[in-house]
Order: C-alpha cells, then structure tokens, then sequence
C-alpha cells in the first residue's frame, strides 16, 4: 500500500467513523444549527473582504499581510478547542503492517488539507476579487491568494504542535504566549498606537516578499517534521502503557467534611477539575479566553455598543457552566449504576454541582476588574450578570440532567465529536448566551442602567435563593426517567 492509498484510506475511515459514532443520528439537528450559524459566519466573512478590498484598491494590495496575522491569531484560537489530535487518531492503525511514521504523516496531511483551511477563502477570494478588479495583475493576485491560504494552513500545523505539546503539560502555554509577544513587543517600547502602526507597517512591507516566501517554506517542513515525530512518539508510548504518572498529593479538603455527602460529592467535583485532564484544560482555557476578553474591553474600543459589552460581559460568567453543564451527568455516566445503590445520591450530586459553580464564578468577577476599574463595566451590571448566571442561568442548563443520557469519556474534549446530543442542549446553549443580554438592555432603555440591572439582580437572587426547590424537581423528574437514561448511558460507554 503505497502513500497515496494509505491517505484515502484514512480520509475514508475517518468519515465512516463519524457517520457510525451513536450520536450521528441525535446530532442533525445540532449539524441543521451549525450550518445556520456557519452562514451568518460565511456572511460575516464575506462583508468583511469586501470592505478590506475596496479599501485596498489603486495601489495598497498588500493591505491584506498587514491585518492578516490578526486573523491568524483567530484562526488559531478558533482551532484550539476542536481540531483533533493526530496522535489520538493513529492509535487503532498501529497493528497494521505499515510504518506509523507513514500513518502519522497522512494524518497531518488530511489536517493540512481540512475543509476548515477553506474558512478563510470567503475573506480572501472577495478581496482578491476587488483588487484584481482595481487593477492587479493576474498571476500576482494568484500568487497573494496562495500564500495568505498558504499562511493559514503553517496556522493549522502551529496549533496542532501546540496542542500536543499542552496535552503533555499545561506550561508549554507559555509556548504561543511568548511566541505572539515577539512580534508585539514594539508595542511596550513605542507605545500602543505608535507600536501597533509600526508592526502594520512592517507586515505590510515585508509579507510579500521572496525572503519571507522562504521563510514561510522552511517553517512549513520544520513544524510537519515535529509535528510527525511527536504524535507517533507519544501514541507508541501510550499504547505501550509508558506513560509515567505523576501522583498529585491533594488535600483531603476536610473542611468540606461538616456537609456531608454533599460535601463528599464537591471533594469529587474539585478533585476532577484537579486531576481530569479534559476537565482541567476546559478551565484553563476558560481563565486565558476571559482574561484576554477583560483586557480587550479594558484597554481597547474594540466593542463600543451596548449589546456588545452586555453580551462579552455575560459571556465571560456563563462560560464555565455552559461548556461544562451541558453534558452534565455526562462523567457520571460512566459510573451511574454505583450512584444508583443509594437513594437521593442524585440530588446531592445536583446540589455539590449547583454549589461547585457557583463558586467557579469567583475567577470572572475578580478577571473582570479591570474593564470595571476602566469604566467599561458599571458594577450594577457585573453584579447583575453574576446573579443571573448564579440563579436563572444555572437553572436551565441543569436542567439538562433530566434528559442527557451520553457518557463523557473522561480524557475526551468536549468539542469532539458528539457534543450536542438533543436538541434541548442547542435550544438551552442558545436561551443561556442571548436572552438575559436581551432583557438586561430592555430593562436598561426603558428604566435607566440603575434599575434595570437591579432588577435583572432581583431575578437572579429570586432563582439563587430557591435552588433547593428546583434542584429537587429535577431530581424527581431524574428518576422518572432513571432506566431510559441508565440505557442511554451503557450504550455510549
């Protein structure tokens, strides 16, 4: 079997498994939705070429090499939560009779070449359009054209490294930070607008040219050379049970001994954030996702409108319960048979939950000080969304225990695939992000900022203070529910 074969192959397997995986069938409505929001984004995307080319016509062509590394830093922030790992993937072909370092490059070619590299032709081909149409020759916008994609695809081999290299250890972090300092560091010595013109400047002058051509070539072969050597090495060594563990001496956390086994189920909930893998990385991306939130809206007029600042405001509170609880019940799945010995271990499972990420909301709040110290945020609408989210918004995504019946396997991210499993999940995630910006900028036009927010806090205390009542109705209705759940839960073990 020669390269060739071995690639369509894989590219066909790796279809087949999608299409096999349990929640294929479940997930059309959640791939109907995708494709809804995917063409408010193509859009979106569209617009914004157009606008970036017609700005660049009659002589500023390379306009698009100085705003390019922008969209490259939010290409690979997009990458970050859901491209799969070539090291997961080649572990079922390792048996075979083929050399894994064959295996491995293939699957780093099929990345290379993932329709998601495309995302980035709806900005790049209405620009290229304009300006060709300005009076750019032919093959010279061809050549721009294939090296922005060509940039774009450097992009997706830069972040499948650093993803590896993070699964290992969350300090190789500090990889892309210092990395992306590089080329910003004129901005500590010149000056924010100063520092920020001359890096325009410079991409400007220098992104089409042949030493940088070269440049891009070299850095191509380097990363697909390391990215090939590390994902076979580290998928031998895990099938072969080399992975050396490193045992994390944890408190015993007595303090939370006085409340029982709702004590003992938030010493789980803690120990699992602590020692998950997948649990762990979810808040650690959280906290550098709404830190960099904070200091954009602190320091920068990037988002002026007042929907815009409610919404990132709210965005950053619910983050942590919308990317965890919407597979809540999902890791307990795994052992729900052993929850089930016990009567009401359900509900202080809920309640330990309830109480875990309402505490979670401390590191928003104290992340969010500086757009309040700046006077971006009023602390009326801090303290609101920290209501809401705390009350209302925590209501409904539990709600979701009642009727997720998918087992999260533990080291698995939950942007892989199979992440929406009904359609109430969708509906859920949609009603958590926008309607209490809706109504909190309702409330605000028509009563002022100051009694809009209180009472926008008046409703998340109401729902906050009667957590026990709805805590336990959807405890019941867990129950009533219990073996088609239980069922769900043993087939997607």
């Amino acid at each position: 079997m020669n390269k060739l074969q071995l690639l369509l192959m894989l590219r066909r397997n790796m279809k087949l498994s999608n299409r096999r995986h349990p929640m294929f069938e479940q997930n059309k409505v959640a791939i109907l939705f995708a494709a809804i929001g995917i063409g408010f984004m193509s859009i979106y995307f569209i617009a914004l070429g157009t606008m970036l080319g017609w700005g660049a016509r009659g002589g500023d062509e390379g306009l698009i090499f100085a705003v390019w590394p922008m969209f490259l830093i939010m290409d690979f922030f997009m990458r970050f939560g859901g491209q799969q790992l070539p090291s997961l993937m080649i572990k079922p072909y390792l048996l075979m009779p083929v050399r894994k370092h064959d295996i491995t490059d293939c699957f780093i070619i099929l990345a290379m070449c993932s329709s998601f590299n495309l995302l980035w032709l709806l900005v790049l081909v209405p620009y290229f359009f304009i300006v060709f149409c300005g009076g750019l020759t032919f093959g010279t916008t061809i050549a721009m054209l294939l090296v922005c994609e060509w940039l774009v695809i450097i992009n997706a081999l830069w972040s499948m490294l650093v993803r590896t290299l993070y699964n290992q250890s969350i300090w190789w972090v500090l990889l892309p930070i210092a990395v992306y300092a590089i080329p910003f560091s004129p901005m500590l010595f010149l000056g924010a607008e100063k520092g920020f013109e001359a890096i325009i400047e410079f991409c400007y002058d220098n992104g089409f040219t042949l030493p940088a051509i070269l440049i891009y070539a070299v850095v191509t072969v380097a990363l697909f050379v390391i990215n090939s050597r590390l994902q076979a090495r580290l998928a031998t060594k895990e099938v072969a049970a080399e992975e050396k563990e490193v045992l994390t001496n944890t408190s015993q956390m007595s303090f939370l001994n006085r409340y029982g086994l709702t004590g003992e189920y938030l010493k789980l909930e803690i120990k699992s954030a602590i020692r998950n893998k997948a649990l762990r990385q979810r808040y650690i991306q959280g906290l550098f996702l709404i830190t960099l939130l904070s200091l954009m809206l602190a320091y920068t007029d990037i988002y002026s409108s007042k929907f815009a600042v409610n919404m990132w405001c709210l965005y950053c509170f619910v983050f942590f319960g919308a990317v965890n609880l919407v597979k809540i019940m999902g890791p307990e799945g795994n052992y729900i048979d052993l929850l089930m010995t016990h009567k009401e271990n359900i509900y202080e499972i809920l309640k330990a939950k309830y109480y875990f990420f309402c505490a979670v909301l401390i590191l928003p709040t104290l992340l969010l000080l500086p757009p309040v110290f700046s006077g971006r945020f009023s602390v009326l609408m801090v303290l609101a969304y920290l209501f809401i989210t705390m009350g209302a918004e925590h209501c409904l995504l539990f709600q979701l225990a009642v009727y997720n019946k998918g087992s999260l396997p533990l080291n698995e991210k939950i942007t892989s695939k199979g992440n929406f499993e009904n359609k109430l999940q969708i509906i859920i995630e949609l009603i958590v992000f926008f309607i209490p910006v809706l109504l909190a900028v309702t409330l605000t036009t028509i009563f002022g900022d100051t009694v809009g927010y209180l009472i926008v806090i008046a409703i998340g205390l109401g729902f906050t203070v009667t957590h026990p009542l709805w805590l336990r109705n959807i405890y019941n209705r867990f129950m009533e529910r219990r073996y088609t759940n239980i069922e769900g839960f043993h087939a997607t073990r």
